[in-house]
């Protein structure tokens, strides 16, 4: 039995909350912070009846390391689960560290302002090292690996869908399927609907900041980076039909390259529909995703962020939204000397997961291995000192909850590849 705190309550936190409350056997505790407490009273009392987890709630700015180090002290829980902005995974980090807790999160951490001298001058520094020009990257936690190592905690970072499930395919690939893995492609499709003319499956100013930003993948252990939006292909996916996808950049490249070495190459591939491209070209050439703020009748405002206030909630999709998710890895290379091709992957429906907890699948397919992740790391199935990606454990565990919790995957061979 263990305490668990659970930081956010937006899209994803909610889907995490649900399933960390029908997980009552190994969560008897859950505290629910967030900046806005009524958001987290709300979903109390609404989960209360239905599970025997006890919850509490409070308030909180997870910027503030000190208030945040009080809080967790206070609570005492067996582990902190970040489900809020990847703007916040440093000072959640400090705090886990300071308290003396373990750590989780769904995504890497990444800078609100991206325009902030001392970020930008290491910034600069990395993208002329390594060659890809991304905001975020997971240098600034793998940073924390001595200090985590020496409190004897542990923080694993990404277990989300993509990353975090994507990464645990190809380790469970590796252990089960080949002697060496020659690529990987991984597949992000979104076949779902929602009825507006523009909206983001996830919070619009990360959603938009990675689609806009210029594509890389790996190669013979080097990125090569390309235009936005610049390599396209089409693919058909069970249960959604032909898709045009786009080659992005994405955190689990990074992760998977520096822990699989032996992979010649890793791309991420991600669909989209050419409303919601045309929306987002129009809306980049007019200054909306621009992270710099501007001055606007005395008042500072960001343009990003006044435009985020104006796109529907990504919460409040669930309702609207109808088809299927279609996320997996296809992977290449050899076994027993002979050739040899697999994809893994999950296909969710949009109104089923809404039934289920009230939300679409995006937030979904994110807040269930988020609440996986925690589960592995306070029972002690995932823990050792030190700062890790879902691909540096047994993958096992991790794959059985996966079928369990609502994520079923199935394993096809010699699927159609990805030229």
């Amino acid at each position: 039995m263990s305490k668990l705190m659970i930081i956010g309550c937006g899209g994803v936190a909610s889907v995490a909350i649900h399933k960390v409350c029908q997980n009552d056997g190994v969560f008897d505790e859950l505290l629910i912070a967030s900046r806005t407490v009524s958001k987290c009273d709300a979903l109390k009392d609404k989960l209360q009846g239905q599970t025997k987890t006890k919850i509490t709630t409070a308030q909180i700015d997870a910027d503030d390391v000190e208030a945040l180090t009080k809080l967790i002290k206070e609570y005492q829980p067996d582990a902190v689960l970040n489900v809020a902005l990847p703007y916040q995974d440093l000072t959640i980090m400090d705090a886990c560290l300071a308290a003396g807790v373990d750590y989780i999160d769904t995504a890497n951490y990444e800078p609100e302002d991206t325009e902030d001298p001392e970020w930008r001058k290491i910034y600069d520094k990395r993208c002329k090292e390594l060659g890809f020009s991304a905001y975020f990257d997971y240098s600034w936690q793998w940073a924390y690996e001595d200090k985590f190592k020496q409190a004897g905690l542990t923080a694993l970072l990404g277990t989300g869908f993509d990353p975090g499930v994507t990464s645990v395919f190809a380790a469970y690939a590796k252990k089960h399927y080949f002697d060496t893995i020659d690529t990987i492609d991984i597949l992000d499709c979104n076949g779902g609907d929602h009825g507006y003319a523009f909206a983001t499956n996830f919070n619009p100013e990360i959603n938009l900041r990675e689609v806009s930003a210029p594509g890389s993948y790996m190669e013979n252990g080097k990125w090569v980076e390309i235009p936005a939006m610049s390599i396209k292909r089409e693919y058909d996916f069970e249960g959604v039909g032909k898709k045009d996808m786009y080659l992005l950049h994405h955190e689990e490249i990074e992760a998977l390259g520096r822990n699989m070495p032996e992979v010649k190459r890793i791309r991420f591939f991600m669909t989209f529909g050419q409303s919601y491209l045309t929306h987002m070209n129009c809306l980049e050439n007019v200054g909306m995703l621009s992270t710099t703020p501007i001055n606007y009748n005395g008042q500072e405002i960001v343009p990003i962020q006044f435009l985020k206030a104006l796109l529907p909630d990504p919460a409040s999709l669930g309702p609207r939204t109808k088809g299927k998710t279609n996320i997996g890895c296809i992977f290449t290379g050899k076994k027993d000397g002979k050739e040899r091709s697999i994809y893994i992957y999950n296909v969710c429906d949009h109104q089923e997961c809404y039934k289920e907890v009230g939300s679409q699948a995006i937030s979904y397919t994110t807040g269930v291995p988020a609440m996986i992740g925690a589960m592995l790391v306070v029972t002690g199935q995932w823990k050792k000192p030190g700062v890790f990606t879902t691909d540096e454990f047994d993958p096992d565990p991790y794959m059985d909850a996966l079928n369990k919790w609502g994520l079923p995957w199935k394993v096809v061979e010699n699927p159609v590849l990805v030229d």
